[in-house]
C-alpha cells in the first residue's frame, strides 16, 4: 500500500489515545520536524521538537506519584517510488522523565545511540517540560538522488508501571545487572532495559503523535 504523502506544510498530526484529557489549546501537545536549509539536506539531519508533552493533568498527577514517563521517538527518511514509497533510513531515541520525591525534583534524561544524556533536574514541572521540548538534531541525512524525499517522525508516550520503578531506577543510574558480561556499554543496557520494561505500561495514559516534513528534492 502506498505510504501517504506528508502534509503540504509539514503540520504535526497528534492522536491521543486512552482517557487523558487535553488542556486548553495553547498547551496542547505538539510534535514537529523541520528540514535543514535546502543546501544542507545531504550534510545534516532534520530537527525534532515535542512541546507540551507534560501538559495533561493525568500525566502530571502520575509523575508526581513517581511514575516515570517514557517518550520514544522514531524518525524515518522516505523516498518517493513509482508505486510505493520506500523507507531509506531510520533512527530512534528516548526521553525519560521521572519525579524523585526525596529531592522534590523532576529529572529528564535523553537516550541517543545507547548513551544516556542528562537534560537536567528541575523543581518545577514547567522547566522539566521545557527540557523535554529541547530541539534535537537527528543524525540521518537525505540521499543524493533525484526522486523526492520526506521525513516522518512518530512519538509514543507511555507511563511506566509501579512494578517497574526499581528497574528504571537502576537503569537511569547506569547500574549493571549482576552477571552481565561482554563489551556492552552501560548505555546499551539502559536502552535495552527500557525497551523491555516498556511492555508493562499504564495503557490508559499512553499516546501517539506523528509529524512529517514536506516533500523535497536534493538541489
Amino acid at each position: 500500500m502506498r505510504k501517504p504523502f506528508p502534509p503540504l506544510f509539514g503540520l504535526a498530526l497528534a492522536v491521543t489515545l486512552g482517557h487523558g484529557t487535553l488542556l486548553h489549546a495553547q498547551q496542547r501537545p505538539a510534535l514537529e520536524i523541520v528540514l535543514p536549509e535546502a543546501s544542507q539536506v545531504t550534510a545534516t539531519g532534520p530537527v525534532v521538537q515535542a512541546r507540551n508533552m507534560l501538559s495533561l493533568s493525568k500525566v502530571r498527577e502520575l509523575l508526581a506519584a513517581s511514575f516515570p514517563l517514557r517518550l520514544h521517538f522514531r524518525v524515518e527518511l522516505w523516498s518517493e517510488g513509482s508505486i510505493i514509497n520506500h523507507i531509506e533510513r531510520t533512527t530512534e531515541y528516548d526521553v525519560v522523565v521521572r519525579y524523585t520525591a526525596m529531592d522534590k525534583q523532576y529529572e529528564v534524561i535523553q537516550l541517543v545511540n545507547d548513551r544516556p544524556l542528562s537534560l537536567g533536574k528541575y523543581a518545577r514541572i514547567e522547566d522539566a517540560e521545557g527540557a523535554v521540548a529541547r530541539r534535537t538534531r537527528v543524525a540521518i541525512t537525505a540521499l543524493s538522488v533525484r526522486r523526492r524525499q520526506y521525513y516522518l517522525v512518530t512519538l509514543e508516550t507511555k507511563m511506566l508501571s509501579l512494578t517497574d520503578l526499581d528497574e528504571v531506577e537502576r537503569w537511569l543510574r547506569g547500574d549493571l545487572q549482576p552477571g552481565l558480561t561482554g563489551a556492552a556499554s552501560p548505555g546499551t543496557i539502559i536502552t535495552r532495559g527500557l525497551r523491555t520494561v516498556a511492555a508493562k505500561l499504564l495503557g490508559s495514559e499512553s499516546a501517539e503523535y506523528e509529524a512529517s516534513t514536506p516533500m523535497f528534492r536534493v538541489p
